[in-house]
């Protein structure tokens, strides 16, 4: 891929992250409550775990596996989260990945930062197919996964140890539609 894409949206700029924005990730998703609806962020999240996630990061985007944007807000530039897209470019598919703050959540920001996501990887990465997945005993993910158009298509029992105990998957996923041809 070449340069970072930026996505407008009516009251969104998701933009690629900077090191200057580790403080505000580590309070952001450090919250309990992010961790606890989510695979890959930890609890408590310490100090340099940001800056070692934003690497990660970079090097997933020079190498065509994925793109993560930061997810922030126009009119003041206030960081509210981060989505993305894990890329399988041979099966033209890929994963809508997201979390938003605490204090950000119920006031729509991660469905039009995921519609926004969804929408390039139809028309800019051609990919035929996104999927998604979220917590079962977390349906605020799956109403936005609803709203942006996704299809659930089932649920994975026991699929994932959270804090020790197994949790269930919600599996949704769309297809490109012909539109985007």
């Amino acid at each position: 891929m070449s340069g970072f894409p930026i996505l407008r949206t009516d009251r969104l700029v998701l933009r690629s992250f900077n090191l200057v924005d580790a403080p505000e990730i580590q309070r952001l998703a450090g919250h309990r409550d992010i961790a606890a609806t989510t695979m890959r962020i930890p609890h408590p999240y310490e100090d340099g775990m940001a800056e070692k996630w934003l690497a990660s990061i970079e090097r997933s985007f020079e190498k065509g596996e994925a793109i993560v944007w930061a997810i922030t807000r126009k009119k003041d530039g206030q960081l509210l989260g981060a989505t993305g897209l894990e890329i399988r470019a041979e099966d033209e598919r890929a994963e809508l990945g997201y979390w938003i703050g605490k204090p950000y959540w119920g006031q729509g920001y991660c469905t039009e930062a995921a519609r926004a996501v969804v929408q390039y990887g139809f028309e800019y990465l051609r990919l035929n197919r996104i999927k998604a997945h979220h917590f079962a005993q977390n349906p605020a993910s799956g109403r936005v996964l609803q709203k942006i158009g996704m299809i659930r298509e089932g649920r994975l029992v026991q699929e994932i140890k959270k804090w020790g105990e197994f949790v269930d998957l919600e599996i949704y996923g769309i297809v490109r539609p012909k539109s985007f041809f």
